[in-house]
C-alpha cells in the first residue's frame, strides 16, 4: 500500500504542476512510513518539501495556497499529531467554500496515517475518523487495499473539495497484484468485496481485511457473509448499504475506534431508519473499547478480531432468541 500511495503521488505531481506535497519529514526522509520516498529528488524541493513541526501552520499554508490556485497534498505524520490543525480544518478548510457562496474552492488533500496495529504508543494510534466525518464540508475517505489506495488518492487529488485521506497504517505493508488505475468505483462509492446472503458485515480501512477473514471463518458455522468496504465515510453510500441489508436482514459494523459515539453508531442508525422492516435482528457493532489507546502489548485485545466478529454474528437472533448479553446479573445493564 505504501508503494501504491507513492505511485499515486508521483503520477499526480507529473500530471499537474499545481500539485504540491509537503509536511513533516516528507522530503529528504521520504516520510516516516516512506510513502513520499524519492519524490523530492524527482520533482524538486519547490514541489515536495519539509515543513516545521507545526501542524496548524501546515494546514493554514495549504489553505492559502489553495485559495491561490494550487492543489496541496499535506501529510500529518500521525493521527493524533493532526489535532493542533483541527481548528484550521473545521473552521476554515471545511467552511470557506460555503462562506464564499461557492466562489472559493479548496482542493486540498490531508493525508493522515491512522489506527493501530503497529505496536505504537498513544498519540500514534488514534482512530479519529468520526471527528472529520461529523464536520460538514469535508470528504472523508480511507482505502483498504493497495489498488484502492492508489485509486482513492488520485481521485482525492483531482476532487474540487477538501478531502481527509485516512491511511490505515497497519496495512501499509499489505500486498496485492493489481493494475494501478483511477478507474473503478467513484470516490463516494462503497464496494461489495465479498457477496453473501445471510448477514452484511460493514467495515472500512484497516478492519476490512479482518472482516474478510471473519467471513471466511463464518462458512464453518454455516453463515454466508457479505462484506462491504465503505471506502467513503463522508458522504456515505447509503444505496449500497441499504440494498445489502434489505437482502440479508442482518448487519454488523466493524471498526477499531471506540464504540461510544463512534462512526459505526451512525451507520447503525441510518440502516435502522431505512431498513427497519427488513431487519431480522438489531444491528450490532464490533469496535475498539471505550478507553484511550492501550499499550503495545495490549492492543491485540483492543482491536476487533475474527473471534469477536463471529461472536457478534452468532448474537443476531438466528433462533428468534433476543440478545441479552449486554445485561448484567439480575437484568441490570452491564
Amino acid at each position: 500500500m505504501a508503494a501504491a500511495l507513492n505511485a499515486a503521488l508521483a503520477d499526480a505531481l507529473a500530471a499537474d504542476e499545481r500539485v504540491l506535497v509537503f509536511g513533516e519529514d516528507v522530503g529528504t526522509l521520504g516520510g516516516v512510513f516512506r510513502v513520499t520516498d524519492g519524490l523530492e529528488e524527482r520533482f524538486g524541493d519547490q514541489r515536495v518539501f519539509d515543513t516545521p513541526l507545526a501542524e496548524a501552520g501546515i494546514m493554514g499554508t495549504a489553505i492559502g495556497m489553495a485559495m491561490n490556485g494550487m492543489r496541496p497534498v499535506v501529510e500529518m505524520q500521525f493521527d493524533a499529531f493532526a489535532y493542533p490543525a483541527f481548528e484550521q480544518i473545521t473552521s476554515h478548510l471545511a467552511k470557506l467554500h460555503n462562506r464564499t457562496r461557492g466562489a472559493v474552492s479548496l482542493p486540498i488533500v490531508v493525508r493522515i496515517p491512522y489506527g493501530g496495529g503497529i505496536g505504537g504508543v498513544e498519540h500514534h494510534c488514534d482512530s479519529s475518523e468520526a471527528y472529520y466525518a461529523h464536520t460538514p464540508g469535508l470528504r472523508v475517505v480511507t482505502p483498504a487495499t493497495p489498488a484502492d489506495a492508489y485509486r482513492l488518492l488520485r481521485q482525492a487529488i483531482e476532487c474540487p473539495d477538501p478531502v481527509i485521506f485516512l491511511e490505515p497504517k497497519r496495512r501499509y505493508w499489505s500486498k496485492e497484484t493489481a493494475e494501478l488505475t483511477s478507474a473503478g468505483p467513484a470516490i463516494d462509492q462503497a464496494a461489495v468485496v465479498k457477496p453473501g446472503t445471510d448477514v452484511t458485515l460493514i467495515s472500512y480501512g484497516g478492519t476490512v481485511a479482518t472482516a474478510l477473514d471473519a467471513a471466511a471463518a463464518a462458512t464453518d458455522e454455516g453463515w454466508d457473509v457479505e462484506v462491504i468496504d465503505l471506502r467513503s465515510l463522508s458522504p456515505v453510500d447509503d444505496r449500497t448499504l441499504t440494498d445489502s441489508v434489505r437482502r440479508t436482514g442482518r448487519a454488523v459494523v466493524v471498526h477499531e475506534a471506540a464504540g461510544f459515539c463512534g462512526y459505526g453508531a451512525e451507520i447503525a442508525a441510518r440502516l435502522t431508519e431505512r431498513c427497519f422492516h427488513h431487519l431480522q435482528a438489531p444491528i450490532l457493532r464490533v469496535t475498539g473499547f471505550d478507553i484511550p489507546y492501550p499499550a503495545p502489548m495490549l492492543e491485540s485485545h483492543h482491536l476487533p478480531n475474527v473471534d469477536r466478529i463471529l461472536d457478534a454474528i452468532a448474537r443476531l437472533q438466528w433462533n428468534d432468541e433476543p440478545d441479552q448479553s449486554w445485561l448484567g446479573p439480575g437484568g441490570d445493564r452491564a
